[in-house]
């Protein structure tokens, strides 16, 4: 086989992952539970990945969960991100922080990424709330699959 020919069973090979992987968040985005978020801003450090807002989600906790970190399993309930508490962040990967009185946040924040022309959505007038929704796996963080606002108890979906 000629290089030529090496270098472009290569670039099918490549984009054949690329592609896997596409599909992969494609039916995930389709076939997960979806709940809404409350969005903190995160200051983003990483200019090498493009425009993005990083948010931290708040979760919804049972009462009685204690301490400054909480390993939980999430999932969506009536639409809400809700966190059960578990026995160690192997079992899921998500660990709950304090946020205020009686809110958590997901610990490690999550990247949203917006085009060139939108201005940044999580800079809010006062009175409102920057919502993220959500697609949630089993394992590991929410994947985040829209920006909303809320305003007044209204929430609307943003038109990126």
């Amino acid at each position: 086989m000629t290089p030529f020919y090496r270098g472009i069973a290569v670039a099918v090979v490549e984009c054949a992952m690329v592609l896997s992987l596409a599909g992969k968040y494609a039916m995930d985005r389709e076939r997960l539970p979806r709940a809404w978020a409350k969005a903190a801003p995160a200051d983003p450090n990483l200019p090498i990945r493009g425009r993005y807002v990083s948010v931290r989600l708040e979760a919804v906790l049972p009462p009685g969960a204690t301490g400054a970190w909480v390993s939980a399993q999430l999932s969506a309930e009536n639409g809400q991100l809700v966190a059960t508490p578990v026995a160690s962040p192997a079992d899921t990967g998500v660990t709950l922080s304090p946020a205020g009185a009686n809110r958590w946040a997901v610990f490690e924040p999550v990247a949203f990424f917006i085009p060139e022309h939108v201005p940044d959505p999580s800079r809010r007038a006062p009175g409102e709330e920057l919502w993220v929704e959500v697609s949630v796996p089993r394992k590991g963080p929410p994947r985040p699959v829209r920006l909303g606002v809320k305003k007044d108890g209204v929430l609307t979906p943003l038109d990126l």
